[in-house]
């Protein structure tokens, strides 16, 4: 707006105004006096351009952002700290507090809690980060009589603070929805701002979101839901959420979020383990070992990307073009045949509740 309010420009209005009787040449006294003054309103000109464009929310730094947006209750969903179950082997007696740490160099440590055989580590960094579903654990305190320790899965998926463009597109949505007395829009509104509550983001948080209508008769309602990172969402998550939206014991009165006479029950996303076999030929000089990593790692980004698209879809198709496509960009693999999902070499369809979630990886 003030792209024309240079230094110059200024300087050359100001010299106008001044009789051409006196001498305007620069290291004049006139000039002396006037260009300081208009260096200075030429920078006010730059803050004010700086003002207005914090002051809308399409222009507006993060920090503004933030500020414009809490005016409607937003806030960008913080980052959370990852959980694993570990498989640790041995006649050991963990109290609590003890460090593991990857190849990555990501460290976690026991939280005292064990989910069946299985040993709970939250990562000590914070984000996605931890985020490692497979691999050895070395333990960087001492533990007499640990033979192996191996991730067995991710329990609480952590997730990165909520990127500034994604903010601001889910600011302007807040307008756009026409959210209304319980209806479609307003469970699934609802329910995500959920994400604000302190116990929710521990749980994992709350990601993708689906509502039905009369799953069990007038009145009833289902809402399923994923994780942050779009996965199976853990048992305390659901019983928070169910807590929250409708408590059990007062279901249909009216005492959580949802209306009165809505009889809600909070489900999760069913996850569906998909094994991959496949054969690849690779190029002179490299072997399989050296590259199965990274074929996980394509795998697993392939199907974490389509778990984000659960919400609005009706079903997550896998491909077995995109896959081979992605191992294909590998380098060192030359070509790849006979990809089987589920040990059948066709694609595979998940229905309208369910998730991949990565199994077993065979390359020969």
């Amino acid at each position: 707006m003030y792209e024309q309010m240079t230094f110059n420009n200024i300087l050359k209005r100001a010299m106008e105004k001044v009789s051409n009787d006196f001498d305007k040449r620069q290291g004049s006294i006139i000039y002396d006096a006037l260009a300081p003054i208009c260096a200075e309103l030429a920078q006010a000109y730059i803050e004010l351009d700086r003002v207005l464009k914090e002051g809308f929310a399409d222009t507006a730094s993060r920090h503004y952002l933030i500020k414009r947006a809490m005016e409607r209750g937003l806030k960008p969903f913080p980052a959370t700290h990852s959980v694993i179950l570990a498989n640790l082997q041995g006649n050991i007696n963990l109290k609590g507090g003890e460090r593991f740490s990857t190849d990555d160099e990501v460290n976690f440590y026991y939280i005292g809690e064990k989910e069946e055989e299985y040993y709970k580590l939250k990562c000590e960094q914070i984000g996605s980060e931890g985020n490692i579903s497979y691999g050895d654990l070395l333990p960087i305190d001492n533990i007499p009589n640990l033979k192996t320790a191996k991730i067995h899965k991710i329990h609480i998926s952590g997730v990165d603070e909520e990127e500034t463009e994604t903010f601001r597109k889910r600011y302007f949505e807040s307008f756009r929805s026409q959210a209304f007395g319980g209806n479609r829009a307003d469970y699934i509104e609802k329910v995500r701002l959920l994400n604000d509550d302190e116990d929710v983001v521990a749980n994992g948080g709350i990601g993708g979101i689906k509502v039905y209508r009369v799953p069990n008769g007038g009145g009833t309602v289902k809402v399923v839901i994923t994780n942050n990172s779009y996965n199976e969402p853990t048992q305390d998550l659901l019983d928070i959420v169910q807590e929250k939206i409708d408590p059990i014991q007062y279901t249909g009165e009216g005492m959580g979020i949802a209306p009165i006479g809505h009889f809600v029950t909070i489900e999760p996303v069913k996850p569906i383990t998909i094994n991959i076999e496949t054969e690849i030929d690779l190029k002179p000089g490299y072997q399989i070992d050296d590259i199965k990593g990274y074929i996980e790692e394509s795998i697993e980004n392939y199907i974490q990307e389509l778990c984000k698209t659960w919400e609005e879809n009706n079903s997550i198709i896998i491909r077995i073009s995109h896959i081979e496509s992605n191992i294909l960009n590998i380098l060192g693999i030359e070509d790849i045949r006979n990809t089987k999902i589920n040990e059948n070499m066709e694609n595979f369809i998940l229905d309208e509740y369910s998730i991949p979630l990565r199994g077993d990886i065979n390359v020969t």
